[in-house]
């Protein structure tokens, strides 16, 4: 039998709706499920209210824990992975709509910009285009300029070896193979594999490995698992080596990270209008349009 959210694309498909933004929900099963690869011409960003998404595309694996959002242009071949009990929305967006990403990026989502896309996602599809949610929906792309952006990619790009390596690791994130043990595995030269690592994903291989180790770790904690099971699901050999790690990455504990997330509070750091420049240019939404000022890069 099918997963839900392969009943949910199934039923949904925002490719025929003839609206330059719409939106869906969706909640998964206790099990794990999986999306496999395709395509929207719509943009999609993807959000978790509950539980945790992980999204691969071509340049590799973007991790979506609660309270934060991905963003996957139009066109870009992509498979999703959900942890059980999850709470999902989607949120498409035509790409003539507006000067949106080219790219992948990850986002916080605030409590505002949540409650617009859930808004939409209550809406039906085919919505009147000169009515209010047309207006939401010019809100709501003005909201999500301002939301930071979070450091949960995981760069594979178009290495086999890369991927074969990514995805043990994933099924088993305790895995402690030294690089040269992988390198053998893979059937490459250690200092082969490690300038592959560096070249491709811009990483060392340790500082790759720990990045991983945080997306299964996030995801994992977002599906209710304690901070003492991830870090034993981890390998590690104590709680406090895993937060010390946790921090390193991230800049604050488990404990934090999810507490600031559940109350819709990000902290310091960039927004994405200031580190992805912003989605500019002029949205086009039935009659009315808005024209965002300050873009800086996208292209």
């Amino acid at each position: 039998m099918r997963g839900t959210l392969y009943q949910h694309y199934r039923r949904f498909d925002p490719d025929i709706l003839d609206r330059p933004i719409v939106a869906g929900m969706v909640d998964t099963r206790e099990q794990e499920d999986e999306l496999p690869v395709h395509i929207h011409r719509k943009g999609q960003l993807v959000l978790a209210q509950r539980g945790g998404v992980t999204c691969e595309v071509p340049s590799g694996l973007w991790m979506v824990p609660p309270r934060c959002g991905v963003w996957i242009p139009g066109g870009m071949p992509h498979s999703n992975r959900v942890s059980g009990n999850a709470s999902l929305l989607f949120l498409y967006v035509d790409m003539d709509a507006a000067s949106v990403p080219q790219e992948c990026c990850t986002l916080s989502i605030s409590p505002l910009l949540h409650e617009l896309i859930h808004r939409m996602a209550t809406l039906p599809p085919l919505y009147d285009p000169d009515g209010p949610p047309a207006q939401i929906a010019a809100v709501l792309l003005n909201e999500l300029i301002a939301m930071p952006t979070e450091r949960l990619h995981l760069p594979i790009t178009r290495s086999s070896k890369l991927r074969m390596i990514a995805d043990a690791l994933m099924d088993n994130p305790a895995d402690r193979r030294t690089v040269a043990e992988w390198a053998q595995a893979v059937a490459l030269g250690e200092r082969t594999l490690m300038r592959i690592v560096l070249a491709e994903t811009g990483m060392t291989f340790s500082r790759w490995r720990q990045q991983l180790q945080i997306i299964v770790a996030i995801q994992k904690l977002s599906a209710g698992n304690t901070v003492q099971s991830v870090s034993e699901a981890l390998g590690y050999e104590s709680v406090s080596a895993f937060i010390t790690m946790f921090k390193k990455a991230l800049g604050k504990s488990p404990a934090r990270y999810f507490s600031e997330r559940e109350a819709g509070q990000t902290g310091p750091g960039e927004t994405c209008r200031e580190t992805t420049a912003s989605f500019a240019g002029r949205l086009r939404c039935g009659t009315r349009s808005m024209d965002f000022r300050n873009a800086d890069g996208w292209s």
